[in-house]
């Protein structure tokens, strides 16, 4: 994206939850820099990050134009929704209360049985071994995919009859699922979407989007 951009990112492209916040910039229509911070370094850990940045020394961070930061991947995705309303795609319906009740159950949804269950696999797989804390627990990985196929079972009763997890449009609570789910897909776990039609035609239309291509694309 533009350097001279007003908006701030500092993260790291192939940050899961750096990603997200990319791909609901790039829904909204919003250029901005990506500052990267210096991982291996300890940046993120620094004095200066704790104060400045973010107190729990994670990614990412979001300063907007005015100054605001915010961090905490989906807030920031929810920040940016609201303060651009009317930008680019409308990404938490507003039209009433019924329709934000459905978005909110979903978004929901996400975080208590998709993302936990996907995280843990990935995190065994990949980002423990990358922080020296050992090889895959793979009695927990096994839990992990046992519990996300009850859940997915679950997701393709809704997503038959529904396109999006809110309902007929796309939504962040759909593109809350997208960095882990990719990861997924990358670790030989595919089938988790594959073998469920109605879950399958929803994610491949929702990776198909310009935003997570921009977002591969970055990595």
């Amino acid at each position: 994206m533009e350097n001279k951009a007003k908006i701030t990112l500092y993260g790291l492209s192939m940050s899961t939850c750096t990603q997200r916040v990319i791909a609901a910039l790039t829904e909204k229509g919003l250029s901005f820099k990506l500052v990267s911070i210096d991982f291996a370094g300890g940046e993120h850990k620094s004095k200066n990050y704790l104060e400045e940045k973010n107190p729990f020394g994670v990614i990412p961070v979001l300063i907007d134009e005015n100054g605001f930061k915010v961090y905490e991947s989906r807030a920031i995705c929810r920040y940016l929704e609201t303060q651009y309303k009317g930008k680019g795609a409308e990404l938490i319906p507003t039209k009433d209360a019924k329709a934000q009740g459905l978005f909110e159950q979903a978004a929901s949804t996400e975080i208590s049985y998709f993302d936990p269950y996907a995280s843990g696999i990935v995190f065994e797989r990949v980002f423990k071994k990358m922080k020296g804390q050992g090889e895959a627990d793979e009695t927990k990985v096994a839990e992990y995919k046992k519990q996300l196929n009850t859940n997915l079972d679950v997701y393709e009763k809704i997503l038959s009859k529904q396109p999006y997890l809110a309902g007929e449009t796309f939504t962040l609570a759909d593109l809350f699922h997208l960095p882990y789910g990719a990861w997924l897909v990358k670790l030989g776990e595919g089938n988790l979407f594959e073998s469920r039609p109605h879950v399958k035609q929803w994610w491949d239309k929702i990776t198909a989007r310009v935003s997570w291509k921009t977002v591969q694309a970055m990595e």
